[in-house]
């Protein structure tokens, strides 16, 4: 799908409208993009985060979202849906419909499709590994409140964590099988890979 001019749409229409859809849009400076369909192993490798996460923050006061939940990016005027993500901000309690304090997110990879439709960044197809390395990991870092962002990869077992230092700057470290197990410093969790990646099949 391509943004066309008659589809603009003010923040408050975008909420109102996503309230009622039986499909997910994300929605960047007042355009709405049709999220494309997930595979098994995206599926599953998120809802194993997910599992992994919540037991870990359950009591902290930190909550755990996965795929539903809308990312705010106020300064940018976007909304984004990561595949999983974490906010220990009291203030996120009081939004329902999105949260604009996330301390972690992450995205899941899907297979790039961009040959098929020329590459385009505005094309559902295309915006799915491309655009979380770039476009979208470069909106999200201007969310003063995030420490980490998390890209993990669907056709061999692979994770990657970008961290924000304390000088500013984002720092990757990745984790690959023979590593057995992976960190997420933003809320001092240490997970098992295998278990990251249970029932997937590549």
């Amino acid at each position: 799908m391509v943004a066309s001019p008659e589809l603009y749409l003010t923040p408050d229409e975008y909420l109102q409208m996503e309230e009622h859809s039986d499909i997910k849009d994300e929605y960047i400076d007042g355009y709405i993009y049709a999220m494309a369909g997930a595979l098994d192993s995206h599926v599953t490798i998120a809802g194993n985060l997910f599992a992994l996460l919540r037991n870990h923050v359950r009591g902290s006061g930190c909550r755990v979202y996965i795929a539903d939940m809308k990312a705010r990016i106020e300064s940018l005027n976007r909304y984004y849906y990561p595949d999983v993500m974490v906010t220990c901000d009291e203030r996120d309690q009081e939004t329902a419909a999105y949260k604009r304090f996330p301390c972690l997110i992450v995205e899941v990879l899907s297979n790039s499709e961009a040959a098929r439709c020329g590459g385009s960044l505005r094309c559902s197809d295309c915006r799915t590994e491309a655009f979380d390395r770039g476009d979208k990991f470069a909106d999200y870092q201007t969310l003063e409140s995030l420490k980490e962002y998390v890209l993990i990869n669907t056709k061999r077992q692979r994770v990657e964590c970008f961290r924000r230092n304390d000088e500013g700057l984002w720092v990757l470290q990745s984790y690959t099988a023979e590593d057995k197990s992976f960190r997420l410093h933003s809320i001092n969790f240490e997970g098992a890979i295998a278990q990251l990646y249970e029932d997937v099949v590549f």
